[in-house]
């Protein structure tokens, strides 16, 4: 895998976005998929994105995602980065969550009563995490 140069792109029926390698932030809006308009801003230090105007995805430092995709009841998605990264996700609020890294479970998570759910997962250059946020 590799870095979206594109910022953003549709692929196989799912979402790819995020380049950590610039420097300098750089973002790009109005971006149609499915009917909704994304947005989003990433360089070295954060990736986010961004649904007609509502939060989705946040990683610090900034990380590569390709094959997001979303339903009503989970979250998946490949992530790459230079190092460790702190990933915010916008879900319902005020419930459980299972989170499975690379195929293993991690453990539950509870959203707080803005649904943002958190969590933070090993990187290293050159290889990638698979993400998976199910209800629990």
């Amino acid at each position: 895998m590799a870095v979206v140069s594109e910022l953003i792109k549709e692929e196989n029926g799912t979402l790819c976005f995020g380049n950590y390698e610039l420097d300098t932030k750089t973002k790009l809006d109005g971006f149609d998929f499915k009917g909704d308009q994304y947005k989003v801003k990433t360089f070295n230090e954060i990736t986010k994105l961004e649904r007609n105007g509502s939060f989705v995805y946040e990683s610090v430092p900034g990380t590569a995602v390709h094959g997001f995709k979303t339903t009503a009841d989970e979250i998946e998605f490949v992530v790459e980065g230079t190092e460790d990264s702190q990933i915010t996700l916008e879900m319902e609020a005020g419930q459980e969550y299972v989170a499975i890294v690379n195929g293993k479970e991690t453990g539950t998570v509870k959203t707080n009563l803005g649904g943002k759910l958190s969590l933070s997962v090993e990187l290293n250059p050159g290889e990638s995490s698979s993400i998976k946020i199910a209800k629990a």
